[in-house]
């Protein structure tokens, strides 16, 4: 929103106008091209990146590691990722980066290598925070493409963007199961291929990011003037951006156990081998996104507060029941809590841009950030926490987490129907 914006003056904030107030025929229209141009590079980039914990198993046994430093791993990765993202998202709100994108993946390209390569845990950690650099780019700059080609289907524009990165997640398992296992640490290289192919693909994303800028710049102008005066002071903005983010912490640290440590769990609790371990961990990636997939257009339909809700509680008799299930009732629990949480993925940002007209960049840096920080730093204390008392005790603890998202009966509505 301007700064010489009349609420802004009072001390109020301008919420997002209705989707497609103040726009034209044509800019209502998502492009569709872009969109599934996105999700395809976001599939690539998240796919590559979910190689590093689909490997860990693999490091652990080689590099003779605890669970402690397989966390700490994970934290190089989600550290840089988190706090880069809001920063990046800042600068490319004030001068936009179109090839910033493929910038990104060659950092992601490079980490790769050092990571088929890496001689020992120094290097893995630097690999990992190689990787994470690229993730802190990607992800605020394809969130802006997303929005600029979303016409006025905000809710199934960020889906489709976010799903590509959820299946790209869980085809990592998939991969690291019949590629990176029979070839070791050394099979990450064959994958330097992809990442060079999703460098063509986001240079001519870039392309069309430059080619639009001036006519994206412009709708954010029309979308500034169109925004409703809402009666929230500046104050419950940011409550509300608090409750999101005790949300997006709940999730996130959650999700840390299953994608850091569910494996190990299956292994070590019921015999499964490596590969079986990682079918199992390619399920749930997959549930989580075609839950994202749905949860988008279900969000523009009924109300992206609502959606929120529905994730939070409808996941919690899961989770409680996962410590407790056998192999086959592990699988069909987990496709069940990544449907449900993961519901609420995109929506939780939308709803974010929608209390913050104006600043994609940074809202979706800090957002994506936060989550991947938190799922780092949940890696890390539950890498310890299992340490000291077991994987087992883990799963029962990290169980009540999403119990947390109950602050979000506490979000304001936004005097829309999708609000």
């Amino acid at each position: 929103m301007n700064a010489d914006s009349r609420p802004a003056e009072t001390g109020a904030i301008a919420v997002a106008a209705p989707a497609g107030v103040g726009l034209t025929r044509d800019e209502m229209r998502p492009v569709y091209a872009v969109l599934w141009t996105m999700c395809l590079a976001h599939f690539l980039n998240d796919l590559l990146q979910s190689l590093l914990s689909a490997i860990f198993p693999i490091l652990k046994e080689s590099y003779q590691l605890d669970f402690a430093q397989i966390g700490y791993i994970a934290l190089a990765f989600q550290v840089t990722a988190s706090l880069l993202q809001p920063a990046v998202g800042l600068f490319t709100d004030r001068k936009p980066m179109p090839y910033g994108l493929a910038i990104g993946m060659g950092s992601t390209l490079i980490g790769l290598v050092l990571l088929a390569y890496a001689s020992n845990y120094a290097a893995l950690l630097f690999a990992a925070a190689m990787v994470g650099t690229g993730s802190s780019i990607f992800h605020p700059e394809g969130s802006r493409v997303t929005r600029m080609a979303a016409g006025a289907r905000l809710g199934m524009a960020q889906s489709t963007f976010q799903v590509g990165g959820n299946f790209g997640q869980a085809a990592g398992p998939l991969l690291a199961a019949f590629v990176i296992v029979p070839l070791g640490q050394r099979g990450i290289v064959w994958f330097a291929g992809l990442a060079f192919l999703t460098i063509l693909v986001l240079i001519a994303v870039g392309g069309w990011y430059k080619a639009n800028m001036a006519a994206a710049a412009s709708r954010l102008k029309r979308e500034a003037k169109a925004a409703v005066s809402a009666t929230f002071s500046r104050r419950k903005v940011a409550s509300a951006i608090g409750l999101l983010l005790v949300l997006m912490f709940s999730k996130s640290f959650y999700n840390a156990s299953l994608n850091t440590f569910y494996s190990f769990y299956l292994m070590e609790k019921f015999g499964l081998s490596v590969r079986d371990a990682q079918l199992y961990l390619f399920v749930y990636m997959g549930a989580v996104a075609a839950g994202v997939y749905f949860g988008g257009p279900l969000g523009d339909r009924i109300g992206r507060k609502h959606v929120i809700w529905l994730s939070v509680f409808g996941a919690l008799p899961f989770t409680l029941a996962l410590p407790f299930a056998d192999p086959p009732g592990c699988a069909l629990l987990t496709i069940c809590i990544g449907l449900i949480m993961s519901a609420s993925m995109s929506q939780v940002l939308v709803y974010a841009l929608e209390l913050t007209p104006g600043k994609v960049g940074v809202v979706s840096g800090l957002f994506f950030g936060f989550s991947f920080g938190m799922g780092g730093l949940g890696a890390a204390v539950l890498g310890h926490v299992a340490d000291v008392t077991s994987l087992d005790f883990v799963f029962r603890l990290a169980a009540w987490l999403p119990a947390l998202g109950a602050v979000c009966w506490f979000l304001p509505d936004l005097r829309r129907k999708d609000a």
